[in-house]
């Protein structure tokens, strides 16, 4: 058993790049995953890490070890998943990983239901929106979104989310509200940048059955989603979000929902991106999908079919009236635009 807890703290020290790390994955401290891997070291008679305050390498013996022990800390967490959830129900650490706006407006208020349908199953939630490593940091599932998805991962679509442009009444009062996507390029755009890469988001329209970009003036951009939705209502500009951050906005007047097809004529009518934000469960591979993590992908996936807050607003029945985009925008604007500023993204 000792051995088995030494290979345990090796594997995860070198796959976390850290002592620190892996006490961290291990749920015990540095001190006690240190011992595991000194002890580990005293019984091979031979030095697997080089220590130092700054990093952590393999020597020539623990980088041979590492290859060959690698699979089996896993295999053995597999096997023993396997063994306890054959004849009961789904139990043990639940490690899932999500970008923070997912887990704040969608994932959280689903969470209790499912640890009171499972109470034998311990979840811990991992919100970020950079990379998430499913080795390095142990994770059984994360939640990402079609530009998040990574080689290597098997994904499993679980929703299909609306996106809604809108702006603040005060600013469609004061700029105008544009009718068509081609106006956009005289109107002040808020964009995302996805934090794991740096792109920005762009924004799809679909006309015709014809998939197209406008011209955009881009004019803030931000690489957190509830800032650009609370920039937005403070009348900074138009935006792009998914209906589970703005719907809450729109129903309390706070933001104006546009392009919906209702609010528009049939002739050069232009709908909201025709490619919405498809969601994904992804692990990764067949054989992480442990009794567990079925459960939980399938119950996630279930609560959110057909949920009323992952649908397009209602048009409103009182919008701000049409006007000139140029009308109240800033000399600084002008400028953008007439130096030929407008991007394509």
């Amino acid at each position: 058993m000792d051995t088995l807890r030494g290979i345990d703290s090796f594997v995860k020290a070198v796959e976390g790049g850290s002592i620190a790390a892996a006490a961290r994955q291990l749920g015990i401290t540095a001190a006690a995953a240190s011992q595991n891997i000194a002890r580990l070291e005293q019984e091979l008679g031979t030095r697997l890490l080089v220590r130092s305050t700054r990093r952590l390498s393999l020597t020539e013996s623990g980088s041979l070890y590492y290859e060959r022990v690698r699979g089996v800390v896993r295999e053995l967490q597999l096997a023993q998943a396997a063994v306890t959830e054959l004849h009961g129900e789904p139990q043990g650490r639940l490690r899932v990983a999500c970008s923070v706006a997912f887990a704040r407006h969608v994932l959280a208020p689903l969470v209790p239901a499912f640890t009171e349908r499972f109470p034998r199953v311990s979840l811990e939630l991992v919100v970020a929106d950079r990379s998430v490593d499913h080795v390095k940091e142990d994770i059984d599932v994360s939640i990402r979104f079609g530009e998040q998805l990574e080689p290597g991962l098997v994904a499993r679509r679980i929703a299909t989310i609306p996106v809604v442009y809108c702006a603040s009444p005060a600013y469609l009062a004061r700029a105008g509200t544009p009718q068509q996507p081609e106006e956009l390029a005289q109107h002040a755009c808020l964009l995302f940048r996805l934090p794991i890469d740096g792109r920005l988001l762009r924004w799809w329209f679909v006309r015709g059955g014809t998939r197209f970009e406008p011209m955009l003036n881009p004019t803030i951009v931000t690489n957190d989603v509830d800032t650009l939705a609370q920039l937005a209502v403070a009348g900074a500009g138009i935006t792009r979000l998914g209906v589970f951050i703005a719907n809450p906005l729109i129903e309390r007047s706070l933001l104006v929902p546009l392009f919906l097809p209702c609010s528009l004529s049939s002739k050069g009518a232009a709908q909201v991106d025709g490619a919405p934000l498809d969601f994904h469960a992804c692990y990764r591979d067949r054989k992480d999908l442990t009794h567990k993590v079925r459960a939980f992908v399938d119950y996630v996936a279930g609560a959110m079919h057909d949920h009323p807050a992952l649908r397009m607003p209602q048009q409103h029945a009182q919008r701000p009236q049409p006007g000139p985009a140029k009308r109240g925008r800033s000399s600084a604007a002008a400028a953008r635009q007439s130096s030929g500023s407008r991007s394509r993204l």
